[in-house]
């Protein structure tokens, strides 16, 4: 590494200490060694560097991401980058066109006394900020990019939704509780000076998935299966039970323990092997039959919230689906369908599948984008207790 590139890590740490990050010593060496390992022309990879090196907390995220665009970008990235290139000059190329990423006039053979021209780089693809990755649909992006976006998914915060149980507990202000009361009232002779209030205990509300990994939906499914398995991960987490995770196509497959491994690879790879259909047809109508049958009386109850992610094209009968939709809706506290379709410009739900399905769905919600993602979290967690 360059000293000039080592002076502006150890200044761009001075910068996070300012805004209230705490980073240490370590951490800017850490990132510095970091730098060796990657290209800094890709954008990607230096700002995730940055922020797996030098963030302990996820309250300083938003803090760090302002600073790092304030800070890279007032560097004049240009004339920066073309300082590394002068140090460690490449080998001149036959082919005297631009390489992608960089702009300007091809080179020309220098005069005497001239100094060699600088490469410029473009400087839309020297910063990534973190919101443009959110909102690019999955079906669009490149693998680096979506190797960053399941990175993103697991740095979410994940608030289960609560239900209210019957059980009282000590906090709250939702019903008399007279026997304490009376009890607390023998220390001044009989007499009542405050009550004792108790509230209904609350606790996570049972989730139920089932993910569409039809051919269909194959440009989705493995990175809505990345986010089951983060949110199942939460959910551990907290308390409350993993969730219920089925995959469907022209079958029903319960994958819930093979999403219990600690390692995300070995689960998919696992999925893999136990899911036959994937990318085949949709039975949507057939597969709830055989949940509703089979699978219902299992996992459903205690207010259990069911998420169905599919772009509704079914190969079934739409009577059917429709029997088993409203089967289903009167089973669970609440019925969301997820369709990555949604979130594109003029969609219409208006495959037989979905006409026959929506009158039974309670809410109907785009999954195409990290930040639908994230607003779907947060709908969970405002639903009504």
């Amino acid at each position: 590494m360059t000293e000039n590139l080592l002076s502006h890590v150890v200044g761009f740490t001075r910068t996070l200490r300012r805004e209230g990050i705490r980073v240490t010593p370590g951490q800017t060496a850490a990132f510095a060694r970091a730098l060796g390992e990657i290209s800094i022309f890709d954008p990607v990879s230096f700002y995730y560097a940055a922020q797996t090196t030098l963030v302990n907390r996820h309250e300083d995220l938003p803090k760090f991401s302002s600073a790092f665009q304030r800070y890279w970008k007032g560097l004049n990235l240009e004339r920066f980058l073309g300082e590394l290139l002068q140090q460690t000059p490449a080998p001149p190329k036959k082919d005297p066109r631009a390489r992608p990423g960089e702009v300007g006039r091809e080179p020309q053979p220098n005069g005497p006394g001239e100094t060699p021209p600088q490469p410029l780089v473009d400087r839309a693809l020297t910063y990534a900020p973190t919101e443009v990755l959110r909102q690019k649909r999955f079906d669009q992006m490149s693998e680096a990019e979506l190797e960053a976006a399941r990175k993103l998914l697991y740095r979410m915060v994940w608030n289960p939704p609560l239900r209210r149980t019957r059980r009282l507990g000590a906090r709250g202000h939702e019903k008399i509780d007279l026997r304490q009361s009376l009890r607390q009232s023998l220390r001044h002779q009989g007499e009542v000076l405050q009550l004792v209030w108790r509230a209904r205990k609350r606790k996570p509300r049972p989730i139920v998935a089932l993910a569409d990994v039809s051919g269909s939906m194959e440009r989705y499914a493995r990175m809505l299966l990345h986010f089951l398995y983060a949110f199942s991960l939460a959910q551990a987490r907290r308390g409350a039970r993993r969730v219920e995770t089925f995959t469907f196509g022209t079958r029903l497959t319960r994958i819930t323990r093979t999403f219990q491994k600690k390692s995300v690879d070995a689960a998919l790879t696992e999925v893999g092997r136990e899911v036959k259909d994937w990318s085949g047809g949709t039975r949507i109508g057939a597969c709830l039959h055989t949940f509703n049958h089979t699978w219902a009386k299992r996992v459903l109850g205690q207010g259990s919230i069911v998420l169905i992610i599919s772009d509704g094209w079914d190969q079934g009968e739409p009577e059917l689906l429709a029997f088993e939709m409203e089967r289903l809706q009167k089973s669970c506290h609440r019925l969301i369908w997820l369709n990555p379709l949604l979130g594109t410009p003029g969609y219409q739900p208006l495959t037989r599948g979905l006409v026959a399905a929506l009158p039974y769905v309670d809410d109907f919600l785009p999954v195409h984008n990290l930040s639908s993602l994230e607003k779907l979290v947060e709908a969970l967690d405002q639903l009504e207790v």
